[in-house]
């Protein structure tokens, strides 16, 4: 009688074992191993596809700034062609003023690398088309998200004679309701050197700043109203003053947000 209790407890312990291992192979994901046995080959997730190329174009600015008795037509956007970490971007933005004339036609292709989860580094070309002198830029920035989710953007610029110029763009997006938001934005642009051609001096030359009240519709589509106000400085004052246009402008913006 006693002979067998040996035998009794290894069959029991060998039975609750493989109930163990069972109830472990049921719950396990496919990608633990639970064998050492190399001949069973390990099933892992398939891994995730960054390489697709996607597409995205975004129009920020379609708006009319108005004083009452002037009215300025403003655009501004981008599109991008690319996958998570290696892009094409198509940057463009100008005004149509009240008395015809094209201005700030800005229009930039750049190659965009990620450098980080928040943000890419990019290079390309800007070309300034308009009423004015057209110049041709070399351009080097960063774009992305700071701290708070800022959207920022910095980029410097170079063109022949020795023209450098600076532009720094940043805005936030403040949540009233789901699809009401706030957005104050604010550009500054910097140059080097006086071009008359294109009605800028050295220095600070423009502030272009605004508030912004969306309302959603859809998430791509979002009409919004506030104000815009800018001013020029220094050189770039007299040239506005040379020109008839004001040196600092305040307007109601009644304007469209859409993206595709």
């Amino acid at each position: 009688m006693n002979a067998r209790w040996p035998g009794l407890v290894t069959l029991g312990a060998t039975g609750v074992l493989t109930c163990f291992a069972s109830a472990a192979h049921a719950q396990a994901p496919a990608a633990v191993r639970l064998t050492t046995d190399p001949a069973i080959p390990l099933a892992l997730p398939p891994p995730i596809n960054d390489q697709i190329i996607e597409f995205h174009a975004l129009v920020e600015q379609l708006e009319n700034r108005s004083t009452g008795s002037s009215n300025n037509f403003r655009y501004e956007g981008l599109a991008w062609a690319g996958t998570d970490y290696d892009k094409l971007f198509l940057k463009f933005e100008g005004t149509r003023r009240s008395n015809g004339n094209f201005a700030d036609g800005i229009n930039e292709v750049l190659y965009s690398r990620a450098v980080s989860t928040y943000f890419d580094l990019q290079t390309g070309v800007r070309v300034d088309l308009d009423n004015g002198s057209q110049r041709t830029w070399f351009a080097l920035g960063i774009q992305g998200l700071a701290i708070q989710w800022f959207t920022v953007e910095a980029t410097a610029y170079v063109s022949s004679g020795g023209h450098f110029a600076a532009k720094l763009n940043a805005s936030y997006d403040i949540p009233i309701t789901n699809r009401l938001f706030l957005q104050p934005q604010a550009e500054l642009n910097v140059y080097t050197k006086d071009d008359p051609g294109r009605g800028v001096g050295s220095g600070l030359s423009e502030l272009d700043t605004g508030l912004r009240l969306r309302y959603e519709i859809t998430r791509k589509f979002a009409p919004y109203a506030g104000i815009a106000y800018q001013k020029v400085f220094g050189p770039t004052a007299n040239f506005s003053r040379r020109g008839d246009s004001p040196v600092s402008d305040l307007r109601l913006v009644l304007g469209v947000r859409a993206w595709f």
